[in-house]
């Protein structure tokens, strides 16, 4: 496949799909019964002219059947007939049904087909895991009004990026951390496609700054309630040890994908995730190796910008094994991995929930 800037694809099909003929089949055939993404149906006056709507719809299928000719060419060894339409629409297949960004509403995501069929079965634990990863909005900020992802890992402690957290935080130069002079923030449990923000009480205040860490992309940030708001949930299991099987081991990402306009997208990528951005969604994915000489864990879950802070989850037991902090096309998508944290000052200091 051809490199693409900034691109969320971490893989290629071919390290994705272990039967390319038959997604391009499944891919053929679900084109034939479109399901919308999301429930969520905007205003009369809000929604897109029929027309708009219709040429959408085809250069929607345009793409994935153009992705669906790539695939069989890759499967009969003709990369090299590979055409850029047909790479773009490899791409949008990967990012669709091999490396999806499923949208969150109401705390849950919508049934799955295909090759994450397997998330319908771990539909409940998955949902305790979405109810506890915000969105870090910041205020007083000339810029920005958000600047990443948070998750709860203690009582009342969330853990996020460092580079995140320096968005709003500042070193006071006594080896302690504050906020920078007219800046906020507050974490967002809630922000979903469709939902009002702040509605339900599930926006918690950033009471203090914990820490930065000094080496790797980490910050740890105190939370509380705003009064007559919703107490904080129970927070999430940080796994104290890594899978046996790690290489190739199915883990998940929740996060909020950001729109960077940096990133040049051609129109027909923008119609095919319709424009949403910058709420919350659930990425499956696998992990691929640790780089203990780096101390990175290395994921092929499709993110953006916004997931920055996100977990890395086991899809077995549903513990947090890192925390994302980037990525490269081709290369993959890295995170901390916690279970080598365990004795850190810093994350001793915060009382994490290593489990």
């Amino acid at each position: 496949m051809a490199s693409r800037n900034r691109s969320p694809v971490a893989a290629g099909p071919a390290q994705i799909f272990a039967d390319l003929r038959g997604v391009a089949d499944r891919v053929r055939e679900g084109l034939t019964r479109e399901i919308p993404e999301s429930a969520y149906e905007p205003p009369a006056d809000e929604a897109p002219g029929e027309e708009i709507a219709r040429f959408a719809e085809q250069e929607r299928a345009r793409v994935l059947e153009a992705g669906a000719r790539g695939l069989e060419k890759l499967a009969a060894g003709r990369d090299d007939e590979i055409g850029d339409d047909e790479s773009f629409g490899m791409e949008a297949i990967v990012l669709l049904e091999g490396r999806p960004a499923i949208l969150v509403q109401g705390g849950d995501f919508p049934p799955q087909e295909g090759e994450w069929e397997m998330l319908n079965g771990r539909r409940a634990a998955i949902r305790e895991t979405l109810a506890r990863v915000g969105r870090v909005d910041v205020s007083g900020h000339l810029r920005l009004d958000w600047v990443g992802t948070a998750f709860l890992v203690g009582a009342d402690v969330v853990m996020t990026n460092r580079h995140v957290a320096l968005e709003f935080a500042a070193d006071d130069g006594a080896s302690a951390w504050t906020f920078q002079p007219g800046l906020g923030a507050a974490m967002d449990l809630a922000r979903e496609f469709g939902a009002l923000p702040g509605v339900g009480g599930l926006t918690y205040a950033v009471t203090e700054v914990i820490g930065v860490h000094r080496d790797v992309d980490m910050a740890l940030l105190r939370v509380a309630p705003a009064p007559g708001g919703q107490e904080l949930p129970s927070p999430l299991a940080v796994a104290a040890d890594a899978p046996a099987d790690l290489p190739g081991h199915p883990v998940y990402v929740v996060g909020h994908p950001a729109w960077d306009g940096r990133r040049n997208e051609p129109e027909s990528m923008r119609r095919i995730f319709m424009d949403i951005y910058n709420v919350k969604r659930l990425q499956p994915g696998t992990a691929n190796q640790l780089l203990a000489e780096r101390n990175v864990l290395t994921h092929d879950c499709s993110t953006l910008g916004g997931n920055s802070g996100s977990p890395v989850l086991d899809l077995a037991d549903h513990r947090v094994l890192g925390l994302h902090f980037g990525g490269r096309y081709g290369f993959g998508n890295y995170a901390v991995p916690l279970w080598e944290m365990l004795d850190d000052p810093l994350v001793r200091r915060a009382e994490l929930n290593f489990v």
